[in-house]
């Protein structure tokens, strides 16, 4: 049964588990301003520091560099917090190891095939760092580098402004585009994505957020067991470098319906040509609601264990689901362990990869006196 939240961070306060983020009480205080520490230096001398805040029983740990969620802390059934999002607990690693653990992604997120594209006539060659493909905004993404953070709190609600301009050329991509993501959390210990930008040349943009989910635990081991749903009737096939066909296929009696929940790993081994090619789950799926005007319920994904649960709405008309694949035990967490094949799993809120080079798809292109503006909101429960 999933709990209301005020009741579960009571049952935490009653057992005794206070709220360390912040110090203060298991509740977090509302409008309590967010806290910044210093995480580490990078080898130019740059500074990167750590944000801090809670609300809602929601704890929150956001790097300076790259956006990086580090740590996001909930309660389960009994009230017992812990860190749900992988990663690590040091800067050097973040910049050398990283699958991308928490962080921003832009100016493109997702796969362009071959690192080109073609807008208005002119073509465009961008940075390629996935074989002969560009991932995540080529080899300098958004990811990758030290963003402007400013905290807030309005209302109830606290929160921060991360800002970053990439200029024209950056990676390949034309035109000065200038960022702000903020992330909100809620009374109701819900964290809100807020992406904007605007550029002074036409662009393509799709911007998503890369955080690795257990809801059992950061390194706590497989995620198999966790029942996930997504409100999608079809998804997009790949080729073997995992760019999209074209092709928008049925999931029906496929390993790919996640219509109504099962666990991940029930069907992760069928043995579908799709699923040998990203060994396992790495595609996106072409949500049924489109583009809307507000974020509205796509996913929900809940750990049996924990009985912790998250939601996810969003405005965009794709989620990418990846299943931790390439997770070899290489890496260690922050928890002191390492991560294996499918000990985490990513649910990317975005338009569909390779989208400048497939007119069937909805496009991403952006022009100089127009806003990009997307959202998504993470709900939790146990």
């Amino acid at each position: 049964m999933e709990l209301n939240r005020r009741t579960v961070i009571a049952g935490a306060a009653a057992a005794g588990i206070a709220a360390t983020t912040l110090g203060g009480t298991a509740e977090a205080a509302s409008g309590r301003k967010p806290v910044r520490k210093l995480f580490g230096t990078l080898a130019d001398g740059t500074k990167v520091y750590r944000w801090s805040l809670e609300n809602g029983g929601t704890r929150l740990k956001v790097l300076s560099y790259g956006g990086i969620v580090q740590s996001l802390e909930l309660p389960d059934r009994h009230g017992r917090y812990a860190n749900v999002v992988a990663g690590f607990d040091n800067v050097a690693d973040y910049v050398a190891k990283s699958p991308y653990f928490g962080a921003l992604i832009g100016r493109y997120g997702n796969r362009i095939g071959k690192g080109r594209f073609t807008l208005d006539g002119t073509a465009y060659q961008l940075s390629v760092n996935d074989g002969d493909n560009s991932l995540h905004g080529g080899a300098q993404g958004f990811d990758k580098h030290v963003w402007d953070v400013e905290p807030f709190v309005k209302g109830s609600d606290v929160g921060l402004h991360l800002h970053y301009t990439s200029v024209d050329g950056e990676m390949g991509y034309p035109g000065t585009l200038r960022t702000t993501v903020t992330y909100t959390l809620t009374r109701h210990g819900d964290w809100r994505i807020d992406y904007a930008a605007t550029t002074d040349k036409a662009t393509v943009v799709n911007l998503t957020s890369h955080v690795y989910w257990n809801l059992a635990g950061e390194g706590s081991g497989t995620i198999e067991d966790h029942e996930l749903t997504i409100a999608a009737s079809r998804y997009t096939p790949t080729d073997s470098g995992l760019i999209p066909t074209g092709e928008l296929a049925g999931v029906a009696g496929t390993p790919f319906d996640f219509r109504h929940a099962k666990p991940v790993g029930r069907d992760i081994r069928a043995g579908h040509e799709q699923q040998v090619l990203a060994k396992g789950y790495d595609h996106n799926w072409v949500l049924d609601k489109g583009i809307t005007a507000r974020p509205e319920h796509v996913a929900t994904l809940r750990d049996p264990r924990s009985g912790r649960t998250l939601k996810i709405a969003t405005d965009q008309p794709g989620l990418q689901f990846y299943s931790g694949n390439f997770l070899d035990g290489t890496l260690t967490g922050t928890g002191g362990r390492t991560y294996r094949q499918g000990d985490a799993l990513c649910l990317e809120t975005q338009h569909f990869p390779d989208s400048p080079n497939h007119a069937n798809f909805p496009s991403t292109v952006l022009r100089p006196g127009r806003t990009y503006r997307t959202s998504t909101l993470h709900t939790f429960g146990a």
